[in-house]
């Protein structure tokens, strides 16, 4: 298990380098410089190359990029050019709200999707099972967004239960914080809710008919029985593979979902960033989206590994 972690990181870790090789590249390459952007469009080219020298953005591409990816290991994400303070403070002051955000729209997810796959599975042919995976499908195609300006329709505007948006910072009144987030992690959980509803109905159909279940059956088990104490873990490994991209999904998803209810998250800092051409500040914020979605599928590989021993085990062969 240890080699196969060890591997796993290895390839991972790697991973990391090209994304962040891909987005410093991406965004260096874009229209725009970042000091006229600043300085406005009356600036004079001395002011403009003085501010340009000062930001660093003088030096070669090879260079500023090395620099960046240097500091970032000894956790020096560099000053913003927009705002004067360190990248670093700037990003760990929004994942207050957007690490609490994802965390919750995740148990959303798994709390709703997880018994809703397992009872259309063991209700299979059903019209229960038909209205599940009918409402699954609609849920699918809802956008989270227009789905959260819905909830904010019914929540906030009629029955006046939730906030519509904004953030009450976790130190000054935490269950105002946790009420702010309620209905964009609803938002975020339903369409993610709804695939894994599907797929953890196909993963349990397909056991239920192994030689192993009707072998617990013949032992005396009733076919609910079978299921829990042996269906349900097999048919979680392709499940696992969905809530770990589900996870980064979500990660990725509150860019928007922060900016339609007004969070002043991680995506909405992106948002900001890219709007005012503070290219540091964007290369670091998505670096760190980055990491949590390649942290994320280490993770779920481990799981994966430890849910199923022959995949370490062909892994160490």
């Amino acid at each position: 298990m240890i080699r196969f972690a060890l591997t796993k990181f290895l390839g991972l870790a790697a991973t990391l380098l090209v994304a962040a090789a891909i987005t410093f590249a991406a965004l260096d390459i874009l229209p725009g410089d970042p000091a006229r952007f600043i300085l406005g469009i009356n600036a004079t080219p001395d002011a403009v190359a003085a501010l340009r020298e000062q930001l660093g953005l003088d030096a070669p591409a090879l260079q500023r990029f090395f620099s960046w990816i240097g500091g970032m290991f000894v956790g020096d994400f560099g000053l913003s050019y927009t705002q004067g303070q360190p990248v670093g403070q700037l990003i760990a002051g929004r994942l207050g709200v957007t690490i609490p955000l994802t965390v919750i729209a995740m148990i959303l997810s798994a709390g709703i999707g997880l018994p809703i796959g397992i009872l259309a599975a063991r209700r299979r042919g059903s019209f229960a099972d038909t209205g599940l995976m009918v409402l699954a499908q609609l849920g699918v195609a809802i956008p989270n967004f227009w789905f959260g300006m819905l909830l904010v329709l019914l929540f906030s505007v009629t029955l006046r239960w939730l906030p519509p948006g904004g953030f009450v910072p976790w130190g000054e009144n935490p269950f105002a914080a946790f009420a702010s987030l309620i209905l964009p992690s609803i938002a975020l959980a339903l369409p993610q809710a709804a695939i894994l509803a599907r797929v953890m109905r196909t993963a349990l159909v397909d056991v239920q008919g192994s030689d192993y279940i009707r072998t617990a059956r013949a032992k005396g088990l009733t076919l609910s029985e079978a299921v829990w104490k042996h269906g349900v873990r097999n048919a979680m490994l392709p499940v696992l593979t969905i809530l770990g991209l589900q996870f980064a999904y979500l990660v990725a998803g509150t860019v928007i979902v922060e900016n339609v209810f007004y969070l002043p998250g991680l995506g909405r800092l992106i948002f900001d960033a890219i709007s005012a051409r503070d290219l540091i500040l964007v290369r670091s914020s998505v670096i760190i989206l980055v990491l949590a979605v390649i942290g994320t599928m280490f993770l779920t590989d481990l799981a994966y590994a430890w849910v199923d021993p022959r995949l370490r085990s062909r892994k160490a062969e």
